[in-house]
Parts: structure tokens; sequence; C-alpha cells
């Protein structure tokens, strides 16, 4: 198994940037793919970002391509989600997840994701 423990977010007014941190331990970043997902009060678990497990292929939603870049430091077992132009519409509760059993690529199917940290939230103000 794999834990994941997000970091990172905060509150912050329209147009600011902030960085998510994920740390992966008890298991080799390298062994899975990994996203990120959100969850905005009353709707449900959308996806967000993915990235697969050397870091070459990433897929975005269409609601963040262009504002949000995911990466990872599979050296430092962790995930990143940087957030420029942030939007009230981004405000929710973020997950990062990670996948293996599906294989190591990227994905956007929460399905798919086999751990997950337990949300970090993001607050964007008007």
């Amino acid at each position: 198994q794999v834990q994941l423990v997000e970091s990172g977010g905060g509150s912050v007014q329209a147009g600011g940037s902030l960085r998510l941190s994920c740390a992966a331990s008890a298991r080799p970043l390298t062994t899975y793919g990994a996203g990120w997902f959100r969850r905005a009060p009353g709707k449900e678990r959308e996806f967000v970002a993915s990235i697969d497990w050397i870091g070459l292929r990433t897929l975005y939603a269409d609601s963040v391509k262009g504002r949000f870049t995911i990466s990872r430091d599979n050296a430092k077992n962790t995930l990143f989600l940087q957030m420029n132009s942030l939007k009230p519409e981004d405000t929710a509760v973020y997950y990062c997840a990670a996948k293996w059993r599906a294989g190591r690529g990227y994905s956007s199917s929460v399905n798919e994701y086999d751990a997950w940290g337990q949300g970090t939230q993001v607050t964007v103000s008007s």
C-alpha cells in the first residue's frame, strides 16, 4: 500500500496561486501513476489532473487546462499541483491519488485509483 498526505492548501483571492504537494510513503512513487481530484461542496468528486509514473505524459480537465500544472519528483516521492489564475469555482477539497492495479499511466477515472490522501482545502475568494 501507499500512504498519501497532501499539503499546501489555503485561502487565496481570485487570480492568485497555490502549490499543492502530496508526499507518498510506504511505496516508491515510481511504481504508480498519480492524479489530483477535487470535491466542491454539494458536488461529486471530479478529475483535475493526472500524470504517468515517469512524468512524461499528463492529462488535464478542460476547466483547469492552461492554469494548473501537475508534476512529480520521484526522487523525493512527491507529487505537485501548481495552481495559477485561481477562480472562485476552484474552491474545493483537493485529493491526491495513486493508481497501480490499472497500470502506471495517467487516467481521469476515479475508479482506477487505488489509494487516496485525506484532502486539503482550497478556498478562492472573489
